[in-house]
């Protein structure tokens, strides 16, 4: 099981990480463009890259923590922050009726519940 979550988390921070660095370093026009980015266009540039900076982090605090041995109970909190954070996305989503975006941001809450259940559960980090 202990495997399983680090896989998981894992591919949740590689979502992350990818994420954060597009609405972090990739001009909020030409996110615009592409296919899951229309909601861009109504959001000010700094809201996008607080978005970016968002996920960045929590790239970071879905492995680093257990990696390090430095608060390891940030890894399933982080999880938590990132549901809330998928949830935003899939209203967004569903209100420009890009429904196989919001399919896939419930995807990435799956992952993250799982994360924040076998983290704080069974298979918590323990000191």
């Amino acid at each position: 099981m202990n495997t399983i979550l680090w896989i998981a988390a894992g591919l949740l921070a590689l979502v992350a990480l990818t994420g954060g660095l597009a609405k972090t370093f990739i001009p909020k026009e030409k996110l615009a463009r592409q296919e899951g980015g229309a909601w861009t266009r109504s959001a000010s540039p700094a809201f996008v890259k607080t978005l970016g900076v968002l996920e960045l982090l929590a790239a970071v605090g879905l492995i680093l923590p257990a990696l390090m041995d430095v608060a390891p109970v940030m890894v399933p909190v982080t999880a938590v922050c990132w549901i809330a954070l998928m949830i935003g996305a899939m209203i967004t989503h569903a209100r420009l009726g890009q429904f196989k975006l919001v399919m896939l941001n419930v995807v990435y809450v799956v992952l993250a519940v799982f994360i924040a259940v076998g983290r704080f559960g069974p298979e918590a980090f323990t000191a």
